[in-house]
């Protein structure tokens, strides 16, 4: 009786060995259908296992999967207050902004047409309506 070993192929006859589409088709259908593991076609056919996923990749029937994300209403309700809050901690910002600008402007007004740099010299005291310093 022959034996397996007596029909081993070699590396290079094995690299110019061609299966046919509709083989690879029905070894698929096989595979997908549970009549043979990939394991079986390996060492039946003599195949690699990775040739044998690429065929399952390429002619197998592929599963769609779909993500449904679902949150709850008060996931979206905290998401848009937040969305909200920010929005507002920008508007305030931009107002301080502009208030920030608007001092900067007037001390470097006061400061040419008083010939004083107000920003240096400025130390805490106060001078009170009487003309005596007071510490801040």
């Amino acid at each position: 009786m022959a034996t397996r070993k007596q029909f081993k192929t070699s590396l290079a006859q094995r690299r110019r060995r061609r299966f046919s589409e509709s083989f690879k088709r029905e070894k698929v259908k096989d595979l997908e259908l549970g009549i043979i593991k990939v394991s079986d076609i390996c060492k039946e056919y003599d195949v690699s296992d990775t040739s044998v996923y690429a065929w399952i990749s390429k002619f197998g029937i592929k599963e769609k999967t779909e993500w449904l994300i679902m949150e709850s209403k008060s996931d979206t309700k905290k998401l848009l207050d937040l969305q909200k809050k920010v929005a507002e901690l920008e508007r305030t910002i931009g107002q301080k902004q502009v208030l920030i600008d608007f001092q900067d402007k007037l001390i470097e007004l006061a400061e040419e047409e008083f010939g004083i740099d107000i920003k240096k010299n400025y130390s805490g005291k106060l001078l009170n309506t009487s003309g005596k310093t007071e510490r801040k």
